[in-house]
């Protein structure tokens, strides 16, 4: 018996605990190794990647292997279910899932590691017609997949209706906790009122990622233009109205340019920017999971440029 296999992976009831473990590899490494060789593959070469919600690490250029803590395997369901939906079914490479099991309660999976450059180490440097280009693809790919069939994650939790109602109940105290200045919390319940009317909840749900961010492309150069060659993380996904995904690409890439935006939008199928669509964006983006506006919006001293609400929507979705 090896020290590794005798080795086990703790219990953890909260996730400060599990991120000190996951940030000291040594205690949870050979676990992983092990875990590697009980389906005879090479654990020769495994780089940690430090960044992530869960213990991930590559064995070789060709694997992945991503461990779930029992408190996230939320996580691993989507993951695994959203991987095994999409299958075959888009033009973009995502992973593929190569062995799967459970450790110590601890659910894992083995997934193909896409080739690319991460998004998040070339986009800063684009110039702008290929940002506008690359989020037309990115537009696009949200919508293509939008119209995957949801088949068994028609399911998954949380509901959308469910999840929206609890969001707009635990909005307010939210942002006032996360230190939303008080000109843009004054406009909230204003913003509530209209996002009851304007968000769909009993709409006919489509798969949502949740996370269309840089750090979860790839990209690859071809004769100077940069172009998206993969997506991977569907940790996050659940069912529900499409306009959900279009929020991580505005915060974090479209940066209020109207060029930027357009392609966005257009890319996904959105023909034209009115003042619904932009007040039902900014209903979505206060009620996103994630949400955090004093540290999402990727637009230089927008603080100090609007001065409520609407003022906001409209720099952010400018056009």
């Amino acid at each position: 018996m090896t020290m590794a296999s005798s080795q086990e992976l703790p219990r953890f009831t909260d996730a400060e605990s599990f991120r000190a473990f996951r940030a000291d590899p040594a205690q949870w490494l050979p676990i992983a190794l092990d875990i590697a060789r009980s389906h005879g593959l090479d654990a020769g070469a495994p780089h940690v990647f430090a960044t992530g919600t869960n213990l991930v690490i590559s064995l070789g250029d060709k694997l992945i292997l991503k461990i779930f803590p029992p408190l996230l395997r939320a996580q691993f369901v989507s993951e695994r279910g959203s991987l095994a939906q999409l299958k075959g079914r888009l033009d973009l490479p995502i992973p593929e899932i190569v062995a799967e099991g459970t450790r110590d309660g601890w659910p894992y999976l083995v997934i193909t590691r896409l080739t690319g450059t991460l998004g998040s180490e070339v986009w800063p440097h684009l110039p702008e017609e290929q940002k506008e280009r690359l989020l037309r693809q990115i537009g696009a790919t949200i919508a293509s997949v939008q119209r995957v069939p949801l088949g068994p994650l028609a399911n998954i939790e949380p509901r959308w209706g469910d999840l929206m109602r609890a969001q707009m109940q635990g909005c307010k105290a939210r942002h006032t906790r996360l230190g939303l200045a008080p000109k843009f919390l004054e406009g909230l319940d204003d913003l509530l009122r209209d996002a009851e009317q304007l968000i769909p909840m009993d709409a006919p749900p489509v798969f949502l990622v949740g996370e269309y961010i840089p750090e979860n492309f790839l990209l690859a150069r071809d004769d100077g233009q940069w172009s998206l060659t993969g997506v991977f993380d569907f940790g996050d996904v659940m069912a529900g109205w499409r306009d959900y995904d279009l929020l991580g690409p505005s915060a974090f890439m479209a940066a209020g340019r109207p060029g930027r935006v357009k392609s966005l939008l257009e890319g996904f199928g959105y023909a034209k920017l009115d003042t619904t669509l932009k007040r039902r964006l900014m209903a979505l983006m206060l009620l996103h999971r994630a949400s955090d506006l004093n540290s999402h919006i990727c637009i230089e001293g927008w603080q100090e440029q609007a001065a409520d609400l609407v003022e906001l929507q409209e720099l952010i979705w400018a056009g």
